[in-house]
C-alpha cells in the first residue's frame, strides 16, 4: 500500500475507486466496505484509494472537546489498512482551511482534480463542504458532468458501523474485551515504549514492563487485570497486564504494566505492542503486599490459563 501526505504530489491513479472516512479501529465494519471497494476496483481493473484525515475533523472543528479517544492512531490505522491489501491511502491534513472549502470546491478542486475518480462509495448520509453543506444530491447531481460511478452505502451499513464503534469503545471502557475483539475481528492492542519506572514490581516478584503511549488520545481500557500477548522483535510472548493507579501502595497516576511469563530481558526503551485477550479482574487494595502476591500469583495462573485455551 502507497501512503500520500502531500495533496500536490498525488499519482495519477488508475480508475481510481475512492471512498473517504476515518475508519477508526479498521473494525469488522469497515472491512465490509473496505471488500466492496476492492470488488468495485477489480471490475474496472482499477485501483483502491482511501481517503483519510489527521488530525481528526473534530479536533479541528472543537478544539476545546478533549473527550476523543481514538482506536488506532494514524500509525496503527496505516498499518492495519496494508494487511488489508488496499492499493492507496491518501492522508489529508484536515485544517480549518481546508474546513471551510465550499462543498462545490470540495468536489470539484478536491475530489475531481485531486483524484479524477471513476468510481466513489459512499455512505448514504455523508456529509462534506463548509457546515456540511455538501451530500450524496449534490454527488448525484454532478456525476454525469464529471463522469464517475456513484455506489451509496445504504442507511443499515451506516448504521451498524457507528453502532460497532461505539460498541467497541463502551465495551473497551468497561472490560469486556471479548466483545471488543470479536466486533474488531482482532485483538485490541497498546502500543508503546517501554519506561523506567520504580522497580515495585520487580520488589515483588513480578518485574513488569512500564508502557508509554506515543498518543494520549489512545484509548485505553478500563482499569483492571488483563490476560495479554506481547508482540516484542515479531516475537508474542504471553503476560498478563495490569491498568492502573496501584491501590495497594495508595498511588494516584495511572500505570500501563505488563508481566511477560518466563521472561528476564532488559528491554527498556523497546517498542510493544499488548494485545488484549481477555479481563481478569478489577483492581482492588490490598491490606498488605503478601496479599498482593498472592493474588498477582492467581492472576498470573488464570491468564496462563486463558492464553492456553486459544
Amino acid at each position: 500500500m502507497q501512503v500520500h501526505r502531500e495533496l500536490s504530489q498525488l499519482p495519477d491513479f488508475r480508475n481510481a475507486v475512492i471512498t473517504i472516512g476515518t475508519f477508526d479501529g479498521v473494525h469488522a465494519g469497515h472491512r465490509h466496505i473496505i471488500r466492496q471497494l476492492q470488488e468495485a476496483a477489480a471490475a474496472v481493473q482499477g485501483e483502491t484509494v482511501i481517503v483519510t484525515f489527521d488530525p481528526h475533523p473534530r479536533e479541528v472543528l472543537f478544539p476545546g472537546d478533549n473527550r476523543l479517544r481514538l482506536l488506532t492512531t494514524l500509525p496503527e490505522k496505516i498499518a492495519l489498512l496494508d494487511r488489508e491489501g488496499i492499493d492507496h491511502l491518501v492522508v489529508v491534513p484536515f485544517t480549518k482551511a481546508f474546513s471551510a472549502l465550499s462543498a462545490r470546491s470540495y468536489l470539484e478542486d478536491f475530489l475531481i482534480a485531486r483524484f479524477k475518480p471513476h468510481t466513489i462509495i459512499i455512505g448514504y448520509d455523508h456529509r462534506f463542504g463548509h457546515n456540511r453543506e455538501g451530500g450524496l444530491e449534490l454527488l448525484e447531481a454532478e456525476q454525469q458532468q464529471y463522469g464517475f460511478a456513484l455506489i451509496e452505502i445504504p442507511q443499515q451499513v451506516v448504521h451498524d458501523l457507528t453502532v460497532s464503534s461505539t460498541k467497541i469503545r463502551n465495551s473497551l471502557q468497561e472490560g469486556h474485551i471479548t466483545l471488543a475483539n470479536e466486533l474488531l475481528g482482532y485483538p485490541y492492542f497498546l502500543e508503546g515504549a517501554v519506561i523506567h519506572g520504580d522497580k515495585m514490581g520487580r520488589q515483588l516478584g513480578y518485574p513488569t514492563a512500564n508502557l508509554q503511549l506515543p498518543d494520549e488520545r489512545k484509548l485505553i481500557p478500563a482499569e483492571g487485570i488483563y490476560a495479554v500477548k506481547v508482540m516484542l522483535d515479531h516475537t508474542l510472548l504471553n503476560g498478563v497486564m495490569s491498568i492502573g493507579t496501584r491501590p495497594t501502595f495508595n498511588g494516584t497516576d495511572l500505570r500501563l504494566e505488563v508481566h511477560i511469563f518466563d521472561f528476564d530481558r532488559d528491554i527498556y526503551g523497546s517498542e510493544l505492542q499488548v494485545q488484549f485477550i481477555d479481563f481478569i479482574r478489577q483492581n482492588r487494595k490490598f491490606d498488605s503486599a503478601e496479599a498482593l502476591i498472592a493474588q498477582m500469583d492467581r492472576d498470573s495462573a488464570e491468564a496462563k490459563e486463558r492464553l492456553n485455551q486459544l
